[in-house]
């Protein structure tokens, strides 16, 4: 064990210490005391996700406009898909690729030829 761990082992042991000996000593005091706590890291759980979250996910219009514009692509891809006359499996399996017009070449190239570190 490195001194790190024996300071983090010796802290939570404290800690458990002084947990127990306030349960014991003074039960009310103790609830009270995380009631407090409890309560002031939601509130500042809150306060970072009002205001330091909101700026780095961007500006809320832009937001809104992405949103907005993700609605109306999906109303217009439903849309599409909706007016297109279906195809029974039969006609789908008789369709055929068609033919690419492309004249497509082999170029030969140099791949097994040696070189000639001499000429270099």
């Amino acid at each position: 064990m490195n001194a790190r761990n024996i300071f983090v082992f010796t802290l939570i042991l404290l800690a458990i210490v002084g947990l127990f000996t306030s349960l014991f000593g003074n039960p009310l005091g103790l609830v009270k005391q995380l009631l407090v706590t409890a309560a002031v890291i939601g509130i500042i759980y809150f306060i970072y996700r009002r205001w330091f979250s909101g700026r780095r996910a961007g500006n809320s219009n832009e937001q809104r406009a992405f949103l907005k514009a993700a609605k109306q692509s999906k109303k217009r891809h439903k849309r599409k898909s909706s007016s297109r006359p279906q195809v029974s499996n039969v006609q789908k399996k008789r369709s055929i690729r068609k033919k690419s017009n492309a004249n497509l070449t082999v170029i030969e190239g140099k791949k097994n030829k040696k070189n000639n570190r001499a000429s270099f």
